[in-house]
């Protein structure tokens, strides 16, 4: 037992003398059980990977780390981006820190219906919630990455069969003026592409996608700035990055291609 008015030392809070600050220290790859809102069945269970850092000014040998598992621990864990902001304010206020960082990161299932039959099957999609404190801001970003397939069209144009295609990624993050569901975003995305990519397929299904590839080529560059189109068009978006692989099937390389925009910058 520990003898009462024993005191215990803060190597952490001890000076260091190197005079150097640390743009970020913290903790990373830590998983924990969250909620986040689903539009069709209201929540949704998950498992979270959490990175969470701050700035550390030169005077400090060292941040507290046990501090970022116990604001994680503190919440109730059921997670959007108003929640989300309370978690990263009370990191900077327990960590007395003038800058910071959370990144969450964690699968998100949909379930989807087959184009011809309507069988059904999950659809598994990574997004991310990113959230930096600043003394100029605080900003926060909500991320989602979407397999798609896509069908060039220049293999179409010059092929007598067929025409090639792959798995593209389109990775999308927006910074919001109003609420956007994760579903929103999936489906501007896979609205843009050769053709979205279901979970299971039968027979019938196969056919469908396929030839709707066909009917609806797309560059990488073509897609990226589909996408982009309709962000621009959306409200409640203020910001965006854009972000498209295309995996080639007919070549050891990907296809890439990005569009980052401020809207509020453009439109001023």
């Amino acid at each position: 037992m520990e003898e009462e008015g024993l005191a215990i030392d803060d190597v952490q809070g001890r000076a260091d003398l190197r005079r150097i600050d640390i743009d970020r220290v913290g903790i990373k790859g830590i998983r924990h059980p969250v909620r986040v809102r689903d539009r069709s069945l209201g929540e949704q269970h998950t498992v979270a990977r959490f990175d969470m850092a701050v700035s550390l000014p030169h005077h400090f040998k060292g941040t507290h780390m046990s501090r970022f598992v116990e604001i994680i621990n503190g919440h109730d864990c059921e997670i959007d981006i108003v929640s989300f902001e309370a978690m990263l304010a009370e990191m900077m206020q327990r960590l007395n820190a003038e800058a910071g960082r959370i990144e969450m990161r964690f699968p998100y299932f949909l379930e989807k219906r087959a184009p011809v039959t309507g069988v059904r099957s999950l659809m598994d999609y990574e997004v991310a919630l990113i959230g930096e404190v600043s003394v100029a801001a605080t900003t926060t970003w909500l991320g989602v990455t979407v397999p798609v397939t896509s069908l060039c069209p220049c293999s179409k144009a010059i092929s007598e069969r067929g025409a090639h295609n792959q798995r593209s990624h389109v990775k999308t993050a927006v910074r919001m003026r109003d609420f956007v569901w994760i579903e929103e975003l999936i489906e501007w995305v896979e609205a843009e592409a050769s053709s979205p990519i279901y979970g299971l397929l039968k027979r019938p299904d196969e056919k469908y996608v396929t030839e709707y590839a066909y009917d609806h080529p797309r560059f990488v560059e073509d897609l990226v700035r589909g996408v982009a189109a309709r962000l621009d068009t959306e409200p409640r978006i203020a910001a965006y990055a854009v972000e498209v692989e295309n995996f080639e099937s007919i070549h050891n390389h990907s296809a890439y291609a990005l569009i980052e925009r401020d809207k509020r910058t453009a439109d001023a």
